[in-house]
């Protein structure tokens, strides 16, 4: 498991596999009920039935400092 996080574009995405990904998407927003400054959207992304990665949008303000500081 990896995670890769774009600054320009504010996305991260983590990567659960080493396997190529040529996955289908399904797009799960952020449920209601979070304040509006930490909203995103969130990717999952599954190949064979399995969950083989999740992209981020907003991560800056979603995902942890540490996490996205250890990012390639």
């Amino acid at each position: 498991m990896y995670v890769t996080y774009d600054r320009s574009v504010d996305a991260a995405y983590v990567y659960l596999t080493d396997e190529e990904l040529i996955p289908g998407r399904d797009t799960v927003p952020v449920q209601e009920g979070v304040p509006h400054s930490v909203r995103g959207e969130v990717t999952l992304d599954f190949k064979d039935g399995r969950l083989v990665g999740i992209e981020v949008l907003a991560a800056s303000r979603t995902l942890p400092a540490d996490l996205l500081a250890l990012a390639r």
